[in-house]
């Protein structure tokens, strides 16, 4: 496969493709430029499809294992795609003792979306955190950039529904 050519993928336009290797004919001769050019395919793309690794080691000139290590090492970047809203759930002491779980429950239940997952429909992801750093809060939730404390089963899925 030449740098021109891509494989085919049904989440990534040529348009993408075409980005896609704008940024990689730019770090190429970058040394340690994988982690921005991971980066930058991600915002592209949305998260990291295998296809995507393969091109990207292709076109750095870099093993696949290498790649898929230096991007399953760090916590940004995601294999699956994410929703329009990634819903963040703090597991820390504090929000855990306050009923985090039924939270978890309650947003599992309504959207039949798991710890790790996005929604069919590609509208929410759901992610849980060590600690978001707003004990105070407890329990507490972010979605997006917006924060919520004080969460209740109750209150979980209103907030959702305005997103």
């Amino acid at each position: 496969m030449t740098q021109d050519s891509h494989p085919q993928h049904h989440d990534i336009t040529d348009d993408m493709w075409n980005k896609i290797n704008k940024v990689i004919k730019v770090n190429k001769t970058k040394p340690g430029s994988v982690i921005s050019v991971l980066r930058n395919c991600q915002d592209i793309v949305g998260y990291l499809p295998v296809e995507l690794i393969d091109h990207i080691s292709v076109g750095l000139n870099l093993s696949r294992s290498e790649v898929f290590g230096i991007a399953s090492f760090y916590s940004l970047f995601s294999f699956v795609p994410k929703g329009n809203h990634i819903i963040k759930i703090c597991m820390g002491t504090a929000c855990y003792v306050k009923g985090i779980k039924e939270i978890i429950t309650r947003i599992s239940n309504e959207y039949q979306l798991e710890e790790g997952q996005t929604t069919k429909d590609r509208h929410f992801s759901l992610d849980t955190v060590r600690c978001l750093g707003a004990c105070g809060l407890a329990p507490i939730m972010v979605v997006d950039q917006d924060t919520y404390g004080g969460m209740s089963s109750d209150k979980v899925i209103d907030i959702l529904e305005k997103y």
